[in-house]
């Protein structure tokens, strides 16, 4: 199992920590522009091999793409993060390019790549690269559900005093502070609905926060977060690598499910050996799936800037 990583900055190089930590791959390719920065963060990383026990090889490279040849899955974090007070959408003009040119270099040397999409505006760059790559849809993954989800999770348990593992919840919708449906309807702690332990109010708190939640983090940062995109991208890469079967949202795209046609948003998906196997069709209120409506427009005026 060979996976490369696009981007060799804090997102990237922490999905390339995670990944060889869980030691199910055989090697981590990290690509990035800035010469030897993807060769001295894989050197870092290969030194901490011995002292977190993992075997994986970690190799850099220098926009050198034919290192990436023969890759099972590769993770595009290439492109600019946010700053305080940017949204995703704003970073579109520049990402764009960069997106089109390395999922097309990706897919030059690894024809069969199963390829995970983590640059910003999400939900545009996964369509973009269908549009740029004409891989079968079940090979595009848009990473923004699985992080939006664990953000959920985690006011929940805050919200709920409960420790994270007693916890579950979703977020469908795009990757953006208006655009994300977290199903607080369907959010359990240990099975029971966290609507029993939380007021109406209480569950709508934790929705407004988890929507804002990646702008929360670039306030206090500076910058867009890593270590939470690093572990969501590297549960992925796991269930895909390792075909788990398990569900997460990711951004797929949809030919009719949920009403929605001709674009990238987040649903619930199986993933396996063969990347998206399967698209969960949950049955929405009709509060939800107006929001979910409201969702695809915003993600269909972005994508529209393309």
């Amino acid at each position: 199992m060979k996976v490369t990583v696009v981007g060799a900055g804090a997102v990237g190089a922490s999905c390339a920590e995670y990944i060889a930590i869980k030691n199910f791959a055989s090697e981590v390719v990290l690509v990035d522009i800035k010469e030897g920065f993807a060769e001295g963060k894989a050197m870092d990383l290969m030194q901490t091999a011995s002292l977190n026990g993992f075997d994986t090889k970690i190799t850099g490279a220098t926009n050198d793409y034919s290192k990436t040849a023969g890759s099972d899955i590769a993770v595009i974090t290439s492109g600019i993060p946010r700053k305080p007070g940017m949204t995703r959408e704003e970073l579109i003009g520049i990402n764009a390019g960069i997106v089109k040119s390395v999922s097309t270099s990706l897919v030059e040397h690894s024809p069969n790549v199963i390829l995970i999409v983590v640059s910003n505006p999400m939900d545009t760059m996964t369509y973009l690269v269908h549009k740029v790559t004409g891989l079968p849809k079940s090979r595009i993954i848009g990473m923004g559900g699985a992080l939006d989800s664990a953000r959920f999770k985690y006011r929940l348990a805050e919200a709920l005093e409960a420790p994270i593992s007693d916890v579950d919840g979703m977020v469908i919708g795009g990757h953006s502070d208006k655009g994300m449906v977290p199903l607080t309807r369907l959010a359990t702690r240990n099975s029971v609905p966290a609507s029993e332990f939380l007021s109406e109010e209480r569950l709508d708190q934790v929705l407004q926060d988890t929507k804002v939640g990646g702008a929360t983090l670039t306030g206090l940062l500076g910058t867009s977060a890593w270590y939470a995109p690093g572990a969501a991208v590297s549960g992925i890469v796991q269930a895909i690598a390792c075909d788990q079967k398990k569900i997460f949202p990711c951004s797929t795209l949809l030919d009719g499910e949920y009403g929605l046609s001709d674009l990238c948003i987040g649903v619930p998906v199986v993933l396996g050996r063969n990347g998206i196997e399967k698209i969960v069709e949950i049955k929405l209120t009709d509060a939800e799936n107006a929001a979910m409506q409201d969702s695809a427009i915003g993600v269909k005026a972005t994508n529209a800037l393309i």
